[in-house]
């Protein structure tokens, strides 16, 4: 594993806000996308704070000693791992993560991959310099956000005069 970068932990199942919290009292920098989520019970219904991707933090390992606190904090599963080594995450990919969150945008995550279309960028609003692949979802366009090395994607709508493709200024 090389230092100074952004990896994912696998936590149990609903230990994502503690353990985040844990690792940060530790001196570990985190990052824990959430999302409101609507629920409903059988008397009520209620916005709720979630986690975006389900027992997944993001940590910043910023040395060999970073990584080992992580790995011995209670309620952290593993590493995720790509072709055998501990998946690393571009700083451009958190960047994005962060502006989606921020976004209040509804959102949604699926493990599913979309190989075609135009590589884009949000020109304009709240989510400028958001990158992402143009898809067409149920006549719906979306932008998704491809998280490479952990086979997740987040999807947004978006209106797709904001955008442009990559490269290009219009």
């Amino acid at each position: 594993m090389s230092n100074g970068g952004w990896y994912v932990i696998y936590t149990r199942s609903r230990n994502e806000q503690v353990v985040a919290k844990m690792l940060e009292d530790q001196g570990v920098k985190c990052f824990l996308p959430m999302h409101k989520v609507l629920r409903f019970w059988k008397d009520r219904k209620k916005l709720v704070n979630e986690p975006l991707i389900k027992a997944y933090v993001f940590v910043y390992v910023a040395s060999e000693n970073h990584y080992l606190k992580i790995i011995r904090t209670e309620g952290v599963v593993c590493f995720i791992n790509f072709e055998g080594k501990a998946a690393r995450v571009p700083d451009k990919q958190i960047e994005n993560l962060k502006l989606l969150v921020s976004s209040g945008k509804n959102i949604q995550v699926t493990g599913q991959k979309y190989d075609l279309g135009d590589h884009v960028v949000v020109d304009v609003g709240p989510m400028k310099g958001l990158e992402g692949m143009l898809v067409m979802v149920k006549n719906r366009h979306k932008v998704q956000i491809r998280l490479d090395h952990i086979d997740k994607s987040i999807m947004v709508d978006i209106n797709p005069g904001k955008l442009i493709k990559k490269g290009f200024k219009s």
